[in-house]
């Protein structure tokens, strides 16, 4: 998508190549050397294309995406001063309200639901001059981890189409793989943007739990859902979660800790000199891809190079984050998703005999196969008598997994660096019949996102079968800046 604009060699051999950065872009409509419709052009005509076979999007709006970038193309004509993300083409997961937009979160169950209002993440980036393309395919109300799980057909992986993009938010990390929008939104509740981003060779944030508002996002699981930006570079994501950061009063668990100017922090010369990394050893252990450990050996070696230090550390109760995740996790979903009864919004059974066979006929017509399967596990774990046996037990080992991470942050360590997934991206169908596989799949994410930290996956090369690899770079609550600092020396190679 317009490589006469891309910008060479920047920010490095680990990043995407032939790719639109936001900042090169908007250089380019400032300079007049491009326009904003003609880019968003492009970005439909890429979506004709090739979205027949990946099926990243679930729906378009291409006049209102067309009056955005008029109105950018407008400011630069007159000469005004152009806001960050001035005619950035962007997409946004199927969980996140538009107004006047379909939201169906990948289920039957709000088939011909339309937005009445939008999110304040969403509304933030549009005030900031993006433009929105359209809503982009995921897992059923985000609860999956290779996107098969949406009631609409599976997202395929761009670089190789029998194979899965990750999930839940595949849509969001294969639209930008595919040149189809230059940013996108995702969500992540237990790696649903890392893991994504790492199948598709995307950058991929998971901003502290707090740090973006989550006001017109669908809820999965309340304490562990994150809005975060899937982009083609650590220095675009950085400036997409400046833009959408920050305190909202329409969401109470939004905090109001100052947000930091992040791209002007990386302009700063210092890099990861004297930064001290940690490995964790418990996610170097079994069951790891040999391709995906010499991969993030190759990336810890050129954070070495750069001057970081590089230490061992224990991460004790990593073990325990599986099982405690999707015992929480479940929990919430079964409440949250309590609301969708077919009374108030979204799909109703027909010709039900009564109002609670009308219920159960909605819920079970609507539902997937997944979504039951987590309500029906949190509404057990929840359940008079198992209660204290296990969502309580499971919020107790959620409180060890985030102390030890407090532990070293700070005292021993100023950043983390794993593997995103054991794997590269599997083929489609290879683990539909097996749940626990596909939970097991998120052995190394569940655990920032119970700990409510950052993280960010990096792109650092490919399989030897051409499939990407990423790494996880994590950092403490609210010290989104040293990942980047160390996201975009990896990036840089």
């Amino acid at each position: 998508m317009a490589e006469r604009y891309t910008q060479k060699g920047v920010p490095g051999p680990n990043a995407p190549e032939n790719t639109l950065t936001i900042p090169h872009l908007r250089a380019a409509i400032a300079s007049g050397a491009a326009s904003a419709g003609d880019v968003v052009g492009q970005c439909f005509r890429s979506i004709r294309e090739r979205d027949g076979e990946i099926h990243a999007f679930l729906s378009l709006c291409e006049e209102r995406a067309r009056e955005q970038a008029a109105r950018i193309d407008g400011m630069a004509a007159a000469g005004d001063a152009l806001p960050p993300l001035a005619g950035v083409p962007v997409g946004i997961k199927d969980v996140l309200m538009v107004a006047g937009l379909p939201a169906t979160a990948g289920s039957r169950v709000l088939e011909g639901y339309v937005a009445p209002y939008t999110a304040t993440a969403v509304r933030r980036l549009e005030e900031a001059g993006a433009v929105t393309l359209g809503k982009l395919n995921c897992d059923e109300f985000a609860m999956g981890s290779s996107n098969e799980n949406s009631a609409y057909g599976p997202t395929r992986n761009p670089h190789a189409p029998d194979h899965v993009p990750g999930g839940s938010s595949g849509g969001s990390a294969a639209a930008v793989a595919a040149g189809m929008a230059v940013a996108s939104l995702g969500t992540d509740t237990g790696g649903s943007i890392r893991q994504p981003a790492s199948f598709c060779g995307v950058v991929g944030l998971l901003p502290t739990y707090g740090r973006v508002s989550r006001y017109g996002l669908i809820a999965f699981a309340s304490s562990l859902d994150r809005i975060g930006p899937l982009t083609n570079s650590v220095r675009d994501a950085a400036t997409v979660l400046g833009v959408m950061a920050g305190e909202d009063p329409l969401d109470a668990t939004s905090s109001a800790q100052p947000v930091p100017d992040y791209c002007g922090l990386l302009e700063r010369e210092e890099g990861v000199n004297g930064l001290r990394i940690g490995v964790p050893a418990e996610y170097f252990g079994e069951g790891l891809d040999p391709e995906v450990r010499a991969a993030a050996e190759r990336a810890l070696d050129g954070l070495r190079e750069a001057g970081a230090e590089i230490k061992s550390l224990a991460l004790p109760h990593t073990r325990f984050a599986v099982p405690a995740y999707y015992l929480i996790a479940t929990a919430e979903a079964s409440a949250n998703l309590a609301r969708f009864d077919g009374v108030r919004y979204g799909y109703r059974a027909p010709h039900a005999a009564s109002l609670s066979g009308m219920y159960r006929e909605t819920r079970d017509g609507g539902f997937g196969a997944e979504v039951k399967r987590r309500i029906l596990l949190g509404t057990y774990a929840l359940s008079a008598g198992y209660y204290d046996a296990f969502y309580k037990k499971a919020q107790q080992v959620r409180r060890l997994l985030a102390e030890d991470f407090l532990r070293v942050f700070g005292a021993e360590v100023d950043a983390i660096v794993t593997p995103v997934a054991p794997t590269p991206a599997f083929k489609l169908g290879e683990k539909t019949e097996d749940p626990l596989a596909m939970y097991l799949a998120d052995i190394y994410t569940v655990t920032a996102s119970l700990a409510g930290i950052c993280g960010l996956s990096v792109p650092v090369g490919c399989s030897a079968a051409g499939l990407p690899i990423g790494v996880q770079v994590l950092g403490t609550h609210f010290d989104e800046e040293t990942v980047f600092r160390v996201g975009e020396a990896i990036e840089r190679g």
